[in-house]
């Protein structure tokens, strides 16, 4: 069995890997043409367009990304970033009415695929599709069925990796929250982690997924923020290692602009981070945000 560091290794170079051959394809800078002035070179002056065109055409492709819970407010705000950068979105839904209403301005790079955590991973191998990379923004509805929260945050979770490592889809980001480990941080009489376990055990639900998730070999990244607000960002990002954060607050917003931006940062591999918003914290690149955590 291999180490912990060559596991890690491993996810990192396979990261690195990946971002260099994607930023390859998807290159907007094509070579300049020669000028030439003899008409003996007017040919070869439109055999150069000809190739620059190709290989614009096969630029403009765009890549394709899975967002689980793709009507939920963190993750509808995912949808529309990933949108907003150039991606194809396939957006997983239960009610595709309510998903029609709530994406109704976006045009064909979005697809709507009916996709249901809990109903197991084979029907998710087909809403996922040929995306490569998943997005888990899942959440229950609150209910008097307390073992919802364990279906949805932990089995559901649980589906969309295996039908990942079905698919042979590389890389998974998964917004679940601070507190998750509580009891072992010393927060177990923390109101939040009490408030949240005592409705299906929420808390021990996502961290239990983290844990299949981190042993699944795929390459991903958790993020766990602290409480939601809907309003837009204020303050700057704050990013701190695993079992760090217990209290504080960060936009849906801002919580999906960094789940965007984590897909191709070779540093936010194999890693688990926990965000907050803080108006006095400096502003750091997200290169720099997530280069600062070392993995446990």
């Amino acid at each position: 069995m291999a180490s912990p560091l060559i596991k890690k290794n491993s996810c990192y170079l396979a990261a690195r890997h990946l971002h260099h051959h994607f930023s390859l394809l998807f290159s907007t800078t094509s070579p300049k043409p020669p000028k030439f002035h003899s008409l003996n070179f007017i040919k070869m002056e439109g055999e150069n367009e000809i190739t620059r065109e190709a290989k614009e055409n096969v630029n403009q492709t765009k890549r394709k990304i899975f967002v689980a819970g793709a009507t939920g407010r963190t993750g509808k705000s995912i949808v529309e970033q990933l949108l907003a950068k150039g991606f194809e979105v396939r957006a997983g839904v239960r009610d595709l009415a309510k998903a029609r209403a709530t994406f109704s301005k976006h045009g064909p790079s979005l697809q709507m695929v009916i996709a249901d955590v809990t109903e197991g991973s084979d029907k998710l191998v087909q809403a996922i599709g040929d995306s490569e990379a998943v997005i888990c923004a899942t959440g229950f509805r609150p209910g008097w069925n307390l073992f919802t929260p364990w279906k949805v945050e932990n089995l559901g979770t649980v589906n969309l990796v295996e039908a990942c490592r079905k698919l042979g889809v590389k890389r998974f980001i998964l917004i679940s929250s601070i507190l998750v480990n509580g009891a072992a941080m010393g927060q177990a009489l923390n109101p939040a982690y009490l408030f949240l376990n005592i409705f299906g055990l929420t808390l021990v639900a996502k961290h239990k997924a983290e844990n299949h998730i981190r042993k699944s070999g795929i390459n991903y990244t958790i993020i766990r923020p602290a409480a939601l607000k809907d309003e837009p960002p204020s303050g700057n990002l704050v990013m701190e290692p695993e079992d760090t954060l217990y209290d504080g607050i960060i936009s849906r917003d801002l919580v999906a602009e960094v789940a965007v931006e984590a897909l191709d940062l070779p540093e936010a591999s194999c890693k688990v981070v926990e965000i907050v918003s803080r108006a006095d914290a400096p502003k750091r690149t997200y290169e720099d945000l997530f280069g600062s955590i070392k993995q446990k």
